[in-house]
């Protein structure tokens, strides 16, 4: 398809300031009175004089310019003209939503090396992503494999920053169309369901089905074993094409979930480190049709869509009332004992049947539900939900061990971490007097930390 390159004169804002940097702009002094040359901002344009990303020194987190005329200094922002309203009207998607899928794929990823490399030429860049998706010549690049052991060791896959831009933009087309159908309890990867939540409603449920624990009940918690490594793509391509018309759509879907990172990736890191994590839990050691990567927006969704499957058979079929998932990891509560083991033998029998995974025998409990329930990083007990004891004890082992101009961070960090649980005030206590100890100040309520000149 091509694609003419017709431009109007509008033009929006593809990189918000810092915070910082937005200070500065605002105290930028002039000894000219005109005013407003010095507070323009100017659009990017074909015209000679204009200053190319590519003439920018590395390091920078926005594209500026700074053009000095006599003794006035003016600083601008990159801006991108917006293809007029009859460019490529048959593209399945606006260069709108490439923009807004860019915005969401950097809010947690401005600083990184890649998505500075990519906001130095920002607009070609998101020009050139866009002739290529809807000119069928987008393939995903080179992979970065390396890692984790935190906190356990694990093998994590990132995808290219333009390859994770596409993930937003795929996510944020088809996503609310699953997600609708999704029950209430699918936790993970879903806005505003977070750890949090998940944590909060399992609490609710344990209130309701114990009457305020007045009543004993029972859970039983599973895992389901090597989870992302075992994952039958041809499967979730079913799945997902099931709801998903569209044929761009569908091939877009089809290239994000069938690309094997194994095929161009680099490695980063110790090689050694590849050793401690074992051969079954590798994506290097699957087969091509097994496996998603772990690290990738695109794989949180279809994880979740993977798992839809199963939250509906244990809602309908399992016929269970109180039931969570976040993840691999759910949680079913009921009064008898007896039948939570008819539902894990239910369960067990329907996960290779319909999906090709199974339970990791390891890692299923089935207790009362007043000896605490360990869930998404908190424990459930009567009238209480503590941060799991631990996490507490390697936060505060990592913070007595850790460089000072590192405790500042990591201790707001931690304290943002244990107030989320209702009986945190005794965690709290131990992070702030580690920092106390470390030369800084605590908030009277322990939920911040300041700065000390003074700090050694």
């Amino acid at each position: 398809m091509e694609v003419k390159a017709v431009m109007t004169e509008r033009s929006f804002n593809l990189v918000a300031p810092l915070a910082h940097e937005a200070t500065a702009m605002r105290t930028t002094e002039t000894t000219r009175h005109d005013a407003n040359r010095s507070g323009a901002v100017s659009q990017l344009s074909n015209r000679l004089g204009d200053v190319d990303s590519a003439t920018l020194p590395a390091g920078l987190g926005i594209r500026t310019s700074t053009t000095a005329t006599r003794t006035t200094t003016t600083r601008t922002t990159s801006f991108a003209p917006e293809p007029s309203a009859g460019w490529n009207e048959s593209a399945p998607f606006s260069f709108l939503e490439l923009v807004e899928a860019y915005i969401d794929c950097r809010r947690t990823k401005r600083s990184s090396a890649s998505a500075l490399a990519f906001e130095f030429n920002l607009e070609r860049n998101l020009r050139s992503l866009f002739d290529e998706l809807t000119g069928g010549g987008y393939t995903p690049g080179r992979s970065k494999c390396f890692v984790i052991t935190r906190p356990k060791p694990r093998e994590v896959w990132a995808a290219e920053f333009r390859d994770r831009i596409v993930h937003h933009l795929l996510y944020n087309r088809i996503g609310p169309q699953f997600e609708l159908a999704f029950i209430a309890d699918t936790c993970a990867c879903i806005k505003g369901r977070g750890t949090l939540y998940a944590a909060r409603r399992l609490d609710a449920k344990v209130r309701s089905i114990t009457q305020n624990w007045s009543r004993p009940a029972h859970y039983l918690k599973c895992d389901l074993a090597n989870f992302f490594v075992s994952i039958d793509k041809n499967v979730l391509r079913e799945l997902l094409f099931a709801k998903i018309r569209e044929p761009f759509w569908r091939s877009l879907t089809e290239l994000v979930l069938m690309h094997d990172p194994r095929e161009n990736f680099v490695y980063r890191g110790d090689p050694a480190m590849l050793t401690m994590v074992p051969p079954h839990k590798r994506l290097m050691e699957q087969p091509s049709h097994l496996g998603l990567p772990i690290g990738n927006l695109s794989s949180q969704f279809f994880a979740n869509v993977y798992l839809d499957v199963l939250d509906q058979h244990v809602k309908h079929q399992v016929g269970a009332r109180h039931y969570i998932r976040y993840v691999d990891d759910f949680v079913l509560l009921h009064e008898s004992p007896q039948w939570l083991n008819g539902a894990h033998d239910d369960i067990a029998a329907f996960l290779p049947r319909a999906l090709g995974a199974r339970l990791n025998p390891s890692k299923t409990i089935l207790q009362p539900v007043d000896r605490g329930i360990d869930f998404v990083g908190q424990v459930i007990r009567p009238w209480v939900r503590t941060t799991r004891p631990r996490t507490v004890e390697q936060a505060t082992r990592r913070l007595r061990q850790m460089p000072a101009d590192e405790v500042y961070a990591a201790t707001n960090s931690y304290l943002g971490l244990v107030r989320q649980a209702t009986g945190g005030h005794d965690n709290q206590a131990q992070i702030a007097n580690i920092a106390r100890r470390r030369g800084h100040s605590v908030k009277s309520d322990l939920t911040k930390v300041y700065r000390r000149k003074d700090v050694a």
